[in-house]
């Protein structure tokens, strides 16, 4: 019988395709770019597992015709799937319900595969990927945990587990795992990546620079994403201890430019630029080439998140395609709304969308048109349920950004100096913020107020 890299029993057509499903398996689980060579055996293999595997990846292009790309892979997977294991056609269900659309049908049998078969690792990072998608990092962190006894010996495991530990904002479990995880292996990106975020959320910024820049020295082989994730992390820790060039000059070499038709990056570039320019950074014409990528994405719904950054993208570079993109998101939540009315009688769109994405665009919208008090309301709207857009603390912190800057240029020092001050007790090393809260204290007359708090 052959098994994958972690022991799970496989079902292939052909035995040389194993090395490249050990590829897929532990490519996932590092982030190395290796995980694509999968797609050398989909013309050869379809049995379900290798199949099952090459629409997870066009599943992960995160554009709208991913779908489209994926679904010959799926199809051909859910036809051999009886001559499959029990795990594998879960596998592919999980997968299928993926491609269609049904997210918590994923999640579900994900979760349910950690059960039963709790070494089938790639679906317990599929199912946290999905979870991570909607905000739910408990789930995402009770996943990890249920199999690391089956699996201690796997150093990603730590680092998916360090990650869900993070998202529950129980900072020291989630450094002591990463730094397990980095103890079995030193180059385990998504545990730096981890670390990152625990010494971000902890003000220690100094520190967090010079551990990520020793770490950079591993990020080779990684995937687009990691690989320009970390640097992106790097870039921010530069950003918040004042050193606006060295992370300009990261975001040129680094973050933007890998791969430039991906999501992911193309998100990360636009929330550099767009933390760069709060932290009053002049950005040149960066805009204008990010926005040429994003131009095709007006009408992409994947995920509510990607949608708001590539907006304000489109809008910071003085695009008309923001306005089309809003509009868009507009018919897309009135489509779901007559679409469940139709299905149940009640008359309920996606919550999400509806509830947070569409108040959140328009606030981003009005921002980037200097229209700052329509950005605070709009925006204040969205704010506390933005983590039900899913992605990361951090990341989530740019829309904070944001709808602090639109209260200051709307001259609401209150409100704006509120918001400031904790941040700076939390973060006494940010420069950035220390800028950013000077001429709010000026305008409220408590100048002399921050020098002592600062001192």
């Amino acid at each position: 019988m052959l098994t994958d890299s972690l022991g799970n029993p496989v079902h292939l057509d052909q035995a040389d395709s194993l090395p490249l499903l050990h590829d897929f398996v532990g490519g996932f689980l590092t982030c190395e770019s290796r995980v694509a060579r999968i797609l050398q055996a989909a013309s050869t293999d379809h049995s379900a597992i290798v199949q099952a595997a090459c629409a997870a990846l066009h599943m992960f292009a995160e554009s709208a015709d991913a779908p489209q790309q994926a679904r010959p892979f799926i199809t051909t997977a859910l036809r051999r799937a009886p001559q499959a294991s029990e795990r594998e056609q879960r596998f592919v269900a999980a997968v299928a319900a993926w491609v269609a659309g049904d997210v918590p049908r994923a999640i579900k049998l994900h979760q349910e595969q950690a059960r039963l078969h709790p070494r089938d690792l790639a679906s317990v990072k599929l199912g946290q990927y999905h979870l991570f998608n909607r905000g739910q990092g408990p789930a995402m962190l009770h996943l990890a945990l249920q199999v690391l006894p089956h699996a201690p010996e796997v150093p990603q495991l730590h680092g998916m587990a360090a990650f869900g530990w993070e998202q529950c904002h129980l900072l020291p479990q989630a450094e002591a795992a990463a730094r397990h995880a980095l103890s079995l292996c030193t180059k385990e990106p998504w545990a730096q990546h981890a670390i990152a975020h625990v010494m971000l959320t902890q003000g220690r910024l100094q520190e967090g620079l010079q551990f990520m820049q020793h770490a950079s020295s591993t990020w080779v082989g990684l995937n687009s994403f990691m690989q320009t994730h970390n640097w992106w992390h790097l870039a921010l820790f530069a950003l918040e201890l004042g050193d606006a060039q060295q992370a300009l000059q990261l975001y040129d070499s680094q973050v933007w430019g890998v791969v430039k038709e991906y999501s992911q990056d193309q998100i990360g570039a636009v929330s550099l630029l767009a933390r760069l320019e709060l932290a009053g950074v002049d950005v040149g014409d960066r805009w204008q080439d990010v926005a040429d990528h994003l131009v095709a994405r007006v009408h992409d719904h994947v995920l509510p998140f990607l949608d708001m950054q590539y907006l304000y993208g489109l809008a910071r570079a003085g695009r008309p395609e923001a306005a089309t993109l809003l509009g868009s998101i507009e018919a897309h939540c009135q489509g779901m709304a007559a679409a469940n009315l139709q299905a149940s009688g009640n008359p309920v769109a996606d919550d999400v969308w509806e509830r947070v994405c569409l108040p959140a665009s328009r606030g981003l919208l009005a921002h980037a048109q200097g229209r700052h008090r329509e950005a605070v309301e709009a925006l204040g709207t969205a704010l506390p349920r933005m983590l039900e857009i899913g992605g990361s603390h951090a990341q989530r912190d740019l829309f904070a950004q944001i709808h602090l800057d639109a209260l200051v240029r709307a001259g609401a020092w209150s409100s704006a100096q509120q918001i400031l001050q904790p941040q700076i007790n939390s973060q006494p090393e940010s420069r950035r913020l220390q800028r950013q809260a000077a001429p709010v204290y000026q305008a409220l007359g408590l100048t002399d107020a921050l020098a002592d708090a600062s001192a």
